[in-house]
């Protein structure tokens, strides 16, 4: 889709040449005293419009104001924000999202967003709205014929004012890191089975300025990587496992932050076969490794001050005749031996070896992974919330706390040792699922758990999060890039500069 340009205003809001002007309002007011001088311009109709019985204000309840043709808006959209002292950035970014919906469906192409008279605009609120406007006018139309009517947003203007022009450079950097992970996420498999997609990726890094490995077949035996392999075998399509860095001179000496995504490009479930109902959806199987090339575009763009690898392992899962079997017996990098017992246990085993290589190779201050894993945590927290998985107490409250503020919420599992007993086998060193249809994300996360020695660590299975089935304001159907934000903001907030 076509970038929305986002840009700053100064001046009398009734001189704006814009379609809609967007007027933030909150629940119960009597008076439209925060646009006074705007109210007289337009002969009281805000006034007029917040006293009507139809608008409250209640969140994200929106009224249309037409104006008189002429110079400034074409017309007014009131939004409301809620009772004023319950907002939130995600009830705001809501409450946006929806008005700018409302204004473009009533064809603006080019409409603002006022800041309250009696209050300043901030950085903070103009990261929230370009945040909100952004990702809620994404659209994934590759395939589709255009539709010629419709009206697609081409311009955003925001009050100017201290820290604004900032604020908007580094949300677009990361919202177009989001739309550019969600393209990853719903392309058809057949256009991003494992070569291409990495070749898609490298391409990317040399326009970022990333750094770019790709390790083949060929060199990934060289490693020892029997697991990942052995997942790959069944498809006539070559593993890859793509390495990115952004390391800055001033920080490249300090030890990376490792995030590690899991990439299987369509998953069938190989010998062990999934239903065909919804079997479609598998092409989002490799959405972690989508937020994590997303996440390393994000960085790049904004130049952040960090040294961070981000490493993704691109499978394909099929069945054949040289697909695994039940029963297999599979050697990993690291020595370990597992037992296959589910084919469509398969995601485990790509991480094993690629959590493995990223110790070895690069020391990391930590680790976090994220994958689609197991359909077993969407019957735990639904599609609300990531699991969250951790050996490091520090980095659990610290990813916690960063989706909170993005929301991109995540819930701490349990990682009890208990639970590590259910992955012991009889003829190898572990087997790749637990004993029974019980705690099936929790033994998932124990067998990675193998695979991760001693270092700071957090698996997040976002198999509930990745794909949305039904649009929200801010998420349209599709992929969600879920985790982008919220690992660039665990970035920001503690480890950028330092």
């Amino acid at each position: 889709m076509s970038e929305i340009k986002v840009s700053t205003f100064g001046g009398a809001l009734a001189e704006l040449d814009v379609d809609v002007l967007l007027l933030p309002v909150f629940e119960a007011a009597d008076s439209a005293s925060p646009w006074e001088s705007l109210d007289e311009a337009v002969d009281s109709r805000i006034s007029e419009a917040i006293a009507s019985r139809p608008f409250s204000g209640k969140l994200e309840k929106c009224l249309a104001v037409p104006l008189p043709t002429g110079g400034g808006p074409g017309e007014i959209v009131l939004v409301g924000l809620g009772e004023a002292g319950k907002l939130t950035s995600s009830r705001y970014r809501e409450a946006i999202a929806g008005g700018t919906s409302l204004a473009v469906r009533r064809h603006g192409e080019r409409i603002a967003i006022a800041a309250r008279e009696d209050a300043k605009f901030g950085a903070e609120h103009a990261a929230a709205t370009t945040e909100a406007v952004l990702l809620s006018q994404y659209r994934f139309d590759r395939y589709k014929k255009p539709d010629e009517d419709a009206t697609r947003l081409a311009e955003l203007l925001l009050p100017a004012d201290d820290g604004v022009d900032e604020a908007i450079e580094r949300t677009q950097h990361i919202c177009r890191a989001v739309t550019w992970a969600r393209d990853l996420i719903n392309l058809s498999p057949s256009e991003k089975r494992p070569p291409v997609l990495a070749d898609l990726v490298a391409e990317m890094a040399a326009e970022v300025g990333l750094g770019c490995e790709i390790i083949d077949e060929a060199r990934a035996r060289e490693l020892n990587m029997g697991a990942l392999l052995a997942v790959a075998q069944g498809s006539d399509s070559e593993p890859r496992l793509v390495v990115l860095e952004h390391a800055p001179d001033t920080v490249a000496a300090a030890a990376p932050i490792v995030l590690v995504g899991k990439g299987v490009t369509f998953d069938t479930g190989g010998i062990s076969i999934k239903p065909s109902g919804g079997m479609e959806d598998m092409k989002w199987d490799m959405g972690g490794s989508g937020v994590v090339i997303g996440l390393m575009r994000a960085l790049a763009r904004r130049k952040a001050k960090v040294n961070v690898v981000g490493l993704v392992g691109l499978v394909e899962n099929m069945p054949s005749g040289t697909a695994q079997r039940p029963g297999d017996v599979v050697t990993s990098m690291s020595g370990q031996t597992i037992e296959v017992i589910n084919t469509d246990a398969e995601g485990r085993l790509v991480l094993a070896d690629a959590l493995w290589y990223t110790q070895k190779r690069f020391k990391p201050r930590f680790m976090v992974d994220l994958a689609t894993l197991t359909g077993a945590i969407i019957v735990s927290l639904g599609h609300r919330r990531a699991g969250m998985f951790a050996n490091d107490q520090k980095l659990s409250d610290r990813l916690l706390a960063a989706g909170d503020a993005v929301d991109e919420k995540v819930w701490p599992m349990p990682m009890d040792d208990g639970y590590d007993k259910d992955i012991d086998c009889d003829i190898a060193d572990m087997k790749n699922v637990g004993a029974g249809r019980g705690a099936g994300s929790v033994s998932a996360a124990k067998f990675l758990e193998r695979f991760v020695n001693k270092v700071p660590w957090a698996h997040l299975d976002i198999a509930g999060v990745t794909w949305s089935k039904a649009a929200t304001d801010v998420v349209p159907k599709g992929g969600t890039a879920f985790g982008v934000r919220l690992l660039d903001r665990l970035v920001a907030d503690h480890y950028e500069g330092k």
